[in-house]
């Protein structure tokens, strides 16, 4: 059985894309972690990143996020709505599959340890991982935020630390790691700026002052949209339902003369919580998740026998459904960077085989030399995979920051364009390395057999669609750069790689 857990970490940054962008490459050095989503919100000053895998792997990731975390963010000039306590706020760990939230509980009490260990950051337990009842809310644990906790743990014993020293770390504060159920991040904005009317809508649901079950709430002012917002988390959508608490919300606005303009999810919700809404305010009659069209199909795939040719496709579809997204992340950077990485796989079987120019080969010795160029650029592209969708989540968190951020609007231009030289950087990376892929290939044609042929064909048919496809998007995206300088050397590059697998086009003749 699968052991998969979901990790869900909290950063107190929101504003600064590079940052957002080291905290996440540092994670993804770790294999079999799977990064799922990133939101980052100016106003609360905040990013919320996604993980899952397996156990192991995830907490190695999520500690080096944290590590990476402390480098970059310095509480003691950090400004945002959203309370915080630490620059990792908090790490929470959720049982996926195969794992419990015992498990999960555990596993949050041995991370708690290393962050201690490795970075001297102090740290609290809080939920299922909790180790004082009090500290089984979270509120409680980061109540003062920083500031205040920082003294107040200098005199009050029953607020030092679970793990560490008690003091906090001088600039990244403590962080809160714990294990709970899957919660979902939901947040309504107000037809109005009177933060005020937020608070006593958030303190009629919370739970904690008499309102709805499995309800968190706070009003938020979003300053840089003239809005007032209630921050909600929903720790059991299936006993307290999100359609539930907007329409509570709706209800009690009104009572202000105010009205709902919007509503969002940070991070991701289950199916099964649209499900509920849509059967709510559809009034379906006899609605069975059995009708959701993708509920069947897994189910029947999941009943389907397993084949080598099933498991390979398996493997492709996580990918394809993400390029299907309409979003710039996976788009057709990573489609070109993919097609690369095919082609010097190809590439580095053809190698492997014994070819007939190699007269000092023994049978089934490799072009060693060959093979191992092969592999190194199939790894390289592979990671532009991932690089260029993080380049381009970058790029669009940058578009959402606020057109008056502190700086002003020279700052978020600045951000943008930075976004953007580093996105047609990678493509142009993938573009040059897939060049290399496909005139590699075009030399073993003079070495094989007519077995071979084929492979290396189909090798280099798809090294060069790497390259027209990274530069297809490299000149989307030099539209956009106010830096005539850089654009035109990197315009001057592409000319030239277009040029290179021009030259020798697949299945031409050779004199």
């Amino acid at each position: 059985m699968k052991r998969l857990i979901e990790c869900v970490p909290n950063f107190s940054e929101g504003r600064d894309p590079a940052k957002i962008d080291a905290i996440v490459a540092a994670l993804r050095e770790v294999p079999g972690v799977f990064l799922l989503d990133r939101e980052s919100d100016a106003d609360h000053n905040r990013s919320v990143i996604t993980l899952v895998g397996e156990p192991e792997p995830v907490a190695e990731a999520a500690l080096r996020a944290v590590g990476k975390a402390a480098e970059l963010i310095d509480l003691t000039r950090h400004t945002g709505a959203h309370p915080r306590l630490g620059a990792t706020d908090v790490v929470p760990f959720i049982p996926l599959e195969g794992v419990t939230l015992e498990d999960c509980a555990a596993l949050a009490r041995e991370v708690g340890l290393e962050i201690w260990e490795r970075f001297h950051i102090p740290v609290y337990f809080y939920e299922a991982a909790a180790q004082r009842p009090e500290h089984a809310n979270l509120e409680n644990i980061r109540k003062g935020q920083f500031e205040g906790l920082r003294e107040e743990v200098l005199r009050n014993p029953d607020r030092s630390p679970d793990v560490g020293d008690p003091r906090l770390h001088p600039t990244a504060g403590a962080t809160v790691v714990g294990a709970r159920k899957f919660l979902i991040a939901y947040n309504i904005n107000l037809s109005t700026p009177d933060v005020e009317i937020a608070r006593c809508i958030a303190k009629s649901i919370r739970f904690s002052n008499g309102g709805l079950r499995y309800v968190k709430a706070m009003g938020v002012d979003l300053k840089a949209r003239h809005l007032a917002q209630i921050s909600i988390n929903l720790t059991d959508f299936e006993q307290t339902s999100i359609h539930r608490v907007f329409e509570m919300v709706k209800r009690e606005a009104l009572r202000y003369g105010a009205a709902i303009v919007g509503s969002e999810i940070i991070g991701l919700i289950p199916r099964r919580a649209i499900e509920l809404t849509a059967d709510f305010y559809l009034q379906l009659e006899n609605f069975s998740p059995a009708q959701v069209l993708e509920n069947r199909m897994e189910a029947a795939f999941r009943g389907a026998p397993s084949t080598a040719s099933g498991s390979l496709a398996a493997l492709a579809q996580p990918f394809l459904d993400a390029v299907s997204q309409p979003t710039a992340a996976h788009g057709g950077g990573s489609v070109a960077a993919l097609a690369g990485a095919l082609g010097a796989s190809l590439g580095q079987m053809v190698a492997g085989f014994p070819h007939k120019n190699n007269s000092n080969a023994s049978p089934g010795e490799p072009l060693r030399e060959a093979v191992a160029e092969f592999e190194a650029a199939s790894h390289f592209l592979t990671k532009a995979i991932d690089r260029d969708a993080a380049s381009f989540e970058s790029l669009m968190a940058a578009n959402k920051l606020p057109h008056a951020p502190p700086g002003g609007q020279q700052r978020r231009d600045e951000v943008i364009q930075q976004a953007l030289k580093s996105a047609a950087q990678i493509l142009l990376e993938v573009a040059r390395k897939a060049a290399e892929v496909f005139e590699r290939l075009g030399q073993l044609e003079a070495l094989s057999s007519p077995s071979m042929l084929a492979g290396i064909g189909l090798g280099r048919v798809m090294a060069a669609a790497a390259v027209q496809g990274a530069l297809e998007n490299l000149t989307i995206t030099l539209e956009s750069i106010t830096d005539a300088d850089s654009a035109a050397k990197m315009k001057s590059e592409a000319r030239l790689l277009r040029s290179r697998i021009a030259k020798q086009p697949v299945g031409a003749e050779k004199s």
